[in-house]
């Protein structure tokens, strides 16, 4: 089971360089769950505007845009 979220949409180009910018951080793809938020209308209300959005083990969300260091940083505060 996947410890952190990355809210994304299909076709989203900052989304596909967030989730590169995970995994190079992680190393593990099963680390990170993928989520449409285009599955689920709520998720389309609270991220449509936003996306990508990294979401931690304990809920807490980084915001696009992000690199490596900022997701180290923000890994390292949970």
């Amino acid at each position: 089971m996947a410890n952190y979220v990355l809210y994304h949409t299909d076709g989203c180009h900052l989304c596909e360089q967030a989730e590169q910018v995970l995994l190079s951080v992680l190393g593990n793809k099963n680390e990170l769950e993928l989520t449409d938020i285009m599955t689920d209308e709520q998720l389309i209300a609270r991220f449509q505007l936003s996306i990508p959005v990294f979401e931690s083990k304990t809920g807490q969300h980084l915001y696009w845009p992000f690199d490596a260091q900022r997701v180290h940083d923000f890994l390292a505060q949970e």
